[in-house]
């Protein structure tokens, strides 16, 4: 399956990663009657619970927009009009901003391909936190390989392919400490080997759309 993907990156502005999310309530607001893509807010208040198609990143202090799908041709659209960022009421002016857009084939490979982490991996969530915090070493790893495998289910299905061959995931995982809404969550670093070909800088797992669980391909 071929995949539109746009990016879009400013890269004489240095953000720290923390403030992904004020680049989603920025460009949500800016362009909030173009689509609820950009901010999965619905007219009548509800949120869009599906796989955010515009994601917002901040990658080696690089603020970054990723779109997919619908996503990159609304990036595309949007490009020229972005002149300017405004992150908590400072308003910092785009001189520079790059754009690349093409068509990936997504889906099973058949050999196994090698992805980091670029952005914390927030894997888990109320129910599973608990069984991993009594788990073995080995238990643990398991059960984060088994979740990461979910989240790549997760988003071939809502790209619109559906994979009928089996998923096969290795992980290592550093266990790391972040704050989300003010709040200390356990997410994690590290590397992965799937047989699954999937585009560079697309998040997987919790609060995409804010720039956790940014993946890249590694050569």
């Amino acid at each position: 399956m071929l995949l539109p993907q746009t990016i879009i990156r400013f890269p004489e502005i240095k953000l720290r990663q923390r403030d992904a999310h004020k680049l989603r309530g920025y460009f949500g607001n800016l362009f909030k009657e173009r689509s609820v893509l950009l901010h999965n807010h619905m007219g009548n208040g509800e949120f869009r619970y599906h796989y955010p198609l515009v994601q917002y990143k901040v990658i080696e202090n690089v603020p970054v927009l990723v779109g997919l799908g619908e996503g990159a041709r609304l990036l595309t659209n949007l490009f020229l009009e972005i002149e300017e960022l405004d992150i908590n009421g400072h308003q910092i002016p785009v001189h520079h901003k790059h754009i690349e857009s093409h068509k990936l084939d997504i889906g099973i490979s058949e050999e196994m391909q090698r992805y980091r982490f670029k952005t914390l991996w927030m894997g888990l969530n109320q129910k599973n936190h608990h069984q991993y915090l009594i788990s073995t070493p080995e238990e643990r790893k398991q059960l984060l390989e088994k979740i990461l495998t979910g989240n790549l289910l997760s988003f071939f299905k809502y790209v619109d392919l559906h994979v009928k061959q089996q998923i096969r995931t290795e992980g290592q995982f550093i266990e790391k400490q972040t704050r989300f809404k003010n709040r200390k969550m356990l997410a994690f670093d590290g590397i992965f080997v799937s047989n699954v070909t999937i585009p560079d800088l697309i998040g997987l797992g919790k609060s995409v759309a804010r720039g956790f669980g940014t993946i890249k391909r590694i050569e």
